[in-house]
């Protein structure tokens, strides 16, 4: 063979140590091109986290856990809406049909004893548009909101507006129902417009105008929407209250920024979780002794 003039040869690429790199999947960072999946962790992070958060976000991000609450929660919401409607099929999409009204799972201030309806109203809803505008809401924000900051933070936002917003509603409103998963929406909802407000300066502009400015105009429509079941539609005799958004909304405000606000951070080590773990257990407790000797409630 002639001699090869190793001038001419093609580079083998290298690593910064001096190692061979053998496929795609070993070249550095700069020069492989993200895949559909890190396209996604990074659209994720642009809308959940300021900029000094996110590499540390995608330096560790994974899809394990995967965001199981949401949609377990999502999917019982919507497995109880179904019994309801094909064991009694519902009349119209905005009253309450009177399957649902005499469910064991919502919340009736005559059977508020039965300590469980102040969470389990969550699973019963009104009608198609209610339900269908509760679960689309919660899974375009608890997805992201949970492959961000896990199933755990989640679960107890969400939970915690669930509780407060039926609580709410047993002080605020004593002789309403309650149904649908109004509060646990509202706490995530809350957690959300708080971190984009605070954080505005740190996410990209626009974005950032566009985010307030949707949650601002779905907060208005479904707030009328309440208001109309409420104090407008009576013909199936029923009142529903529509506290429990407020209950809801505050949750997620205080608890909610709490929790969404503290990535990469311990919770346990910041003031403010402590300060609202306490003012959350404060309304509880008043809650429970309202409901106990006060409430004008049968």
């Amino acid at each position: 063979m002639g001699d090869m003039d190793i001038e001419q040869l093609e580079p083998l690429p290298v690593d910064r140590d001096g190692r061979q790199l053998r496929s795609e999947g070993d070249q550095p960072d700069g020069l492989r091109k993200p895949g559909c999946c890190e396209k996604f962790q990074q659209s994720v992070s642009k809308w959940m986290l300021p900029e000094d958060l996110r590499s540390k976000y995608l330096e560790r991000t994974n899809c394990c856990p995967p965001p199981i609450f949401i949609i377990l929660i999502s999917i019982g919401e919507l497995a109880v809406f179904i019994y309801y409607a094909v064991w009694k099929p519902q009349k119209q999409w905005v009253t309450l049909d009177e399957g649902i009204w005499k469910s064991p799972l919502s919340y009736k201030p005559e059977n508020r004893q039965e300590a469980w309806r102040f969470v389990s109203y969550m699973f019963v809803h009104a009608g198609v548009e209610h339900i269908l505008g509760n679960l689309v809401m919660q899974l375009l924000l608890g997805i992201p909101l949970e492959l961000v900051h896990k199933g755990f933070e989640v679960g107890m936002v969400y939970l915690a507006g669930v509780l407060a917003g039926s609580l709410a509603s047993s002080i605020f409103d004593p002789l309403s129902a309650l149904v649908g998963a109004s509060g646990g929406v509202y706490a995530l909802i809350g957690g959300y417009f708080m971190n984009a407000v605070v954080n505005f300066r740190e996410m990209i502009p626009l974005l950032g105008v566009a985010r307030i400015l949707v949650i601002v105009i779905i907060v208005g429509t479904d707030f009328g929407f309440a208001f109309y079941r409420r104090f407008v539609n009576d013909e199936a005799g029923m009142r529903v209250s529509f506290v429990a958004h407020f209950g809801g909304i505050v949750a997620g405000m205080t608890i909610g920024y709490v929790f969404f606000s503290a990535y990469n951070k311990k919770l346990l080590k910041d003031p403010r979780f402590w300060l609202c773990i306490v003012g959350y257990a404060v309304f509880v407790i008043f809650a429970v002794l309202f409901n106990i000797f006060l409430s004008p409630a049968p």
